[in-house]
Parts: C-alpha cells; sequence; structure tokens
C-alpha cells in the first residue's frame, strides 16, 4: 500500500503568490495595499507579521504595518481603522489578533469598511457568506476550499464533520462546505461520542489546536483529512491529528507543517488583490 495522498499546501500558496505576482505586475494600476495593526508585543503575532511583509513584498502588495502600545484605548484603535478606511490607497485592512484583554475583537472587525475587510470578520461578510453571496470571506477556510480543488476532493454530497467552531476557522469553514454542497456537522467540545461521529465522515476538518487529538478511531477508512491544528511542541511542531496512525486509515491528508499553515497568508493575499479589483 502506497499511503494517503499528501495535499500540499505550500505548492498551492506558491501557485497562487506567483499568479497574484504576474496580475498585479501587468497592471496600469496602483499596486495593493495592505495595512496591519499589530496592539502589543505578542510573539507569534510579531513571527506571523513579519512572514505577511514579506509575501507582500514577493506579490508587489504594498504593507503597511502599524504598531501600537498594548496599552491603546479603544477609541485611538478605532480612530486609526477609520483613518485607513478614509485612505484611498489601502485596499485590505487586518487587526492581529490576539488583542489585550479589554479590546473586543467583535468590535474591531465591525469597524472596518466590510470592502477593505480581508481577515473576512465583519458580520456584513459573515452573512454574506452564509447567505450564499459574494463577500471577503476568512482565509484558512478559502485556502482549504481550493486545497481540495486542487487535489480533486469531492465535496458535493460528502458527508463533511468540522471539529471546532470558532469565527476564524470552524464556522465560516462549515458555511464554504454547505456552499458546496457537502453536507456538514459542526461538532465542538460539548459533542457526544465525537469519534464515533468523525468516524462516519467523508471529510474530517480539525481545528481544535490540541497535538494527537486525531486518532484513527476518529477516521473513516478512505476518508479525507484536513489538519488545521498547528501547536508549538517539544519536539517541534505538530497537527490536531496523529499523523503517523490516521495515515494507515485515510485516503487523503493534510502534513503539519507544510498542509493548510502556507494557505491562510496566500489568501490574505488573494483577498487583498480581490479587495483592490473592486476598488
Amino acid at each position: 500500500m502506497s499511503g494517503p495522498l499528501l495535499l500540499s499546501g505550500r505548492k498551492l500558496a506558491r501557485e497562487v503568490r506567483e499568479s497574484l505576482a504576474r496580475e498585479i505586475s501587468a497592471s496600469s494600476r496602483r499596486p495593493p495595499g495592505l495595512a496591519v495593526i499589530v496592539v502589543g508585543n505578542d510573539p507569534a503575532s510579531a513571527v506571523y507579521v513579519s512572514m505577511k511583509e514579506k509575501a507582500c513584498a514577493k506579490a508587489g502588495i504594498e504593507s503597511r504595518i502599524i504598531r501600537l502600545p498594548d496599552t491603546v484605548s479603544l477609541e485611538e484603535l478605532l480612530n486609526r481603522i477609520r483613518r485607513l478606511n478614509e485612505d484611498d490607497s489601502v485596499d485590505g485592512i487586518l487587526c492581529q489578533l490576539p488583542l489585550p484583554p479589554g479590546i473586543s475583537p467583535g468590535v474591531v472587525a465591525s469597524a472596518i469598511l466590510p470592502r477593505k475587510d480581508v481577515d473576512g470578520f465583519h458580520p456584513v461578510n459573515v452573512g454574506k457568506l452564509w447567505r450564499g453571496e459574494e463577500g471577503l470571506f476568512p482565509c484558512t477556510p478559502l485556502g482549504i476550499i481550493a486545497l481540495l480543488d486542487r487535489y480533486g476532493i469531492a465535496m458535493d454530497g460528502i458527508d463533511a464533520v468540522v471539529v471546532g467552531r470558532s469565527n476564524i476557522v470552524g464556522k465560516p469553514m462549515a458555511a464554504m462546505l454547505l456552499r458546496r454542497n457537502a453536507t456538514v456537522t459542526l461538532a465542538h467540545s460539548h459533542t457526544r461520542d465525537l469519534a464515533g461521529l468523525c468516524s462516519g465522515a467523508d471529510l474530517l476538518v480539525s481545528a481544535v489546536g490540541k497535538p494527537g487529538f486525531i486518532t484513527p478511531d476518529f477516521v473513516k477508512e478512505g476518508a479525507t483529512v484536513v489538519d488545521v491544528g498547528i501547536t508549538r511542541t517539544p519536539d517541534g511542531l505538530a497537527g490536531d491529528v496523529d499523523f503517523q496512525s490516521v495515515s494507515a486509515v485515510c485516503g487523503a491528508i493534510t502534513p503539519v507543517p507544510g498542509g493548510v499553515g502556507p494557505l491562510t497568508i496566500a489568501f490574505l493575499l488573494e483577498n487583498t488583490v480581490k479587495a483592490w479589483r473592486i476598488g
């Protein structure tokens, strides 16, 4: 037996970035502009923002990093967002999470213009996603759908289980799969017999952030397994899925690292260029 099909997010992310770079380079318009607001000094955020900055530069997107202290008031943060909303050279705005205690991510997301909301968290974009309309949608689920398409993984009519109900991955992932005519169950920490539920799925997407949480008893033979989790452990980066044991059961699987991770930034760039196209 040759093992499962490995779904490489690195390959797709590179293809997306190269395609966007060609489009931007061929355009006579000003380049797309992305503003990233960073509040405080979270080390993981600093690494992620640096990766975004480098990816923008390679694609020809002008990035602007706005660093604010963790003592910033909500009023000052909203004023910064208001000025970026009014800046015609800025097509996309995102506020890097996590935010300091006392500043609501929901309030901040709602302050960004929907047409500049490249994270896809504004209530208008959330509503458009669930209504089946066009909008800017969360980057990680967008990348997963594109990855499944890239490898010819059918979604029409399948049984899909999404484990994790966050606004960033779980809920929008369920909505996107519904839009592709999958029958979707959104599972979470209160779900009864989680392993039994997951073991009936043709497609299993895990986004819980617990290393090795998904074991073979969660997985239907021949199923596609998408591992969104990534946790730094003493042995290196680990996903939600116990890769070695689950690989003996599933038909296709994303590795960690190199699976879903690279797609998030690639589709942030995609969303920024989409906002730029609309103008």
